[in-house]
């Protein structure tokens, strides 16, 4: 197939009716799971619980019959069992911990900025408003320090 032909196998399938309302319906839903890591989670289970299976199932098919072609395939699927749910187990420990832990050193990063932002906010509100206090008080000292010429010149005559 072509790319224009798809593209025209999809157009033609938006198209219709009742795909149009059900996109509309469930748009939000298949955005979030897209987009999500609940795929790459469902993914990694249906693979440990599968190779667990044929991990047991060709544990106990070998022990049943150990010999021909039984044997051999009981055999293959002791081992293709084995890797499946192993390979699960070392996928979670070098994709999904790391990347969760990823997660929850962000959200906190996030947090403790927002947490600073606040604080700052607060600081500056308190500064604007102290200002016009701390200038009035300044003056008012300035002007107590300065001698009152007015005064001076009184004192002289």
């Amino acid at each position: 197939m072509t790319d224009n032909q798809d593209r025209n196998d999809l157009t033609d399938w938006l198209t219709d009716e009742w795909t149009m309302k059900w996109m509309e319906e469930h748009l939000q839903e298949l955005k979030q799971s897209v987009s999500g890591t609940r795929f790459l989670y469902q993914s990694l289970v249906l693979g440990f619980v599968v190779g667990l299976a044929a991990h047991v199932g060709g544990y106990i098919l070998l022990s049943s019959a150990s010999s021909g072609f039984l044997g051999l395939l009981a055999d293959l699927l002791h081992a293709l069992g084995w890797s499946l749910w192993t390979g699960v187990v070392v996928a979670v420990f070098v994709e999904v911990i790391p990347e969760v832990k990823r997660r929850q050193i962000k959200r906190t990063v996030d947090a403790y900025e927002a947490m600073r932002r606040k604080q700052a906010g607060a600081n500056r509100e308190k500064t604007v408003m102290d200002k016009p206090h701390a200038r009035r008080s300044e003056r008012e000292q300035v002007q107590k320090a300065k001698p009152n010429r007015a005064r001076k010149g009184n004192k002289s005559r």
